[in-house]
């Protein structure tokens, strides 16, 4: 059963089997039986099982190769297997996306959308999000109309910092990238190892960052003022840099959902939900980073 939370609700993110297939069994009858931590093994859709549409044929295929496909009588060979995810389709699909999120922000930026609409352009993304999320399967429209409203909120919000704090929105893209770039380096040199105690640890933090905002907005809806005091002063920088923190570890988890997606010979299909998990997680450190900038600059 997956997560009903959106931003934890991925491939590889389900209460039966842990983040990635920590907690999965290995799967038998292929070269990857003798490795840990297989994704699409049991209870997983894409293990080879009785019906999966994935799996490997049988020994008995009539259409597997011979070992001489040349020979009188042979039967031709299988053609070979393009519908599996790779590194060139996560990427392609992750820059589609993020290039939406784009466009969408310039539009609202140079339109100079209201603050009142762009929170309505926020909360459809947040329920396109919700929808994808709910999904058995990715759904490229669903998740490009998502990152189109997402960009006129960013967009909105950024011009409007922009206006108070010259130059911020500028400084949180950069300072997202830097992100992006050094998870990516510790990752890939294994200075960051995802596996299931970090799982556990990233969303016991990540519930725990929810709640208290979920927390401080009411405070701040029905109290006035600063709520908690999460939007200034020291503890508005501390919340702000737990912010961005989180957001990194869950690079580093989308990192590892793709790196096992391609592994494990995932279906095509999968690199869109992996641009739209890399989407949202962007969204995320960007957001708190604007905010750490705009605390660090207005004190």
């Amino acid at each position: 059963m997956r997560s009903s939370n959106p931003v934890f609700s991925r491939r590889g993110f389900s209460r039966d089997n842990g983040f990635a297939g920590f907690n999965a069994a290995q799967q038998a009858g292929g070269p990857a039986a003798a490795q840990q931590g297989n994704p699409y093994a049991t209870g997983n859709p894409y293990a080879q099982q009785p019906g999966n549409p994935y799996a490997q044929q049988p020994s008995g295929n009539p259409y597997a190769q011979t070992a001489d496909p040349y020979a009188q009588g042979a039967p031709p060979a299988a053609p070979p297997l393009t519908d599996r995810m790779t590194m060139d389709d996560v990427v392609m699909r992750t820059g589609i996306t993020l290039g939406t999120v784009v466009v969408g922000a310039a539009v609202a930026w140079l339109m100079e959308m209201p603050l009142g609409l762009a929170v309505v352009c926020g909360l459809v993304a947040m329920a396109l999000g919700l929808v994808q999320a709910f999904k058995r399967r990715p759904s490229p429209p669903l998740i490009l109309a998502y990152a189109g409203f997402e960009g006129l909120f960013l967009g909105a919000l950024s011009g409007a910092i922009n206006e108070r704090f010259a130059g911020a929105p500028m400084q949180a893209v950069l300072g997202t990238m830097a992100v992006f770039v050094g998870v990516l380096i510790a990752y890939r040199t294994r200075l960051i190892r995802v596996n299931r105690r970090f799982y556990r640890y990233v969303m016991a933090a990540a519930i725990g960052f929810v709640l208290l905002t979920a927390v401080n907005l009411l405070f701040m809806a029905f109290g006035g003022g600063d709520g908690l005091g999460f939007r200034s002063g020291g503890l508005g920088i501390l919340f702000g840099v737990v912010g961005v923190i989180l957001g990194a570890c869950f690079l580093a988890l989308d990192f590892k959902q793709v790196e096992d997606g391609i592994a494990y010979g995932a279906p095509r299909e999968e690199s869109w939900l992996a641009a739209f998990g890399l989407t949202m997680t962007l969204v995320w450190i960007y957001l708190e980073l604007l905010r750490l900038i705009s605390i660090l600059r207005g004190d």
